[in-house]
């Protein structure tokens, strides 16, 4: 499978990949927001040729929100301890 590039956010930022209806994107925007971490949404629907990112990142299926963190790696539906974690550690 042909990995496809995604863009990756600014140190201390992630990018979500998100849609409108998504009651968990919702939230995570909302305690993102609540914490002062910035954040960049990208919208699946809106852009559909993104949502091959978000299906190589899981398993084929159209998961969101899909967070990419600053150091390119990306999760599915993390709770905001998790970006906060990420987003603490150091590069290697």
């Amino acid at each position: 499978m042909t990995e496809i590039a995604t863009p990756v956010p600014a140190s201390g930022t992630v990018l979500m990949y998100s849609t409108t209806w998504c009651g968990y994107c919702r939230r995570l925007r909302t305690q993102l927001d609540s914490e002062g971490i910035g954040y960049e949404v990208i919208d699946i629907e809106e852009r559909p040729e993104t949502a091959a990112f978000v299906e190589q990142v899981n398993g084929g299926n159209r998961t969101v929100p899909t967070v990419v963190y600053p150091n390119g790696s990306a999760a599915t539906n993390p709770s905001l301890a998790e970006v906060k974690a990420a987003l603490a550690e150091r590069p290697a």
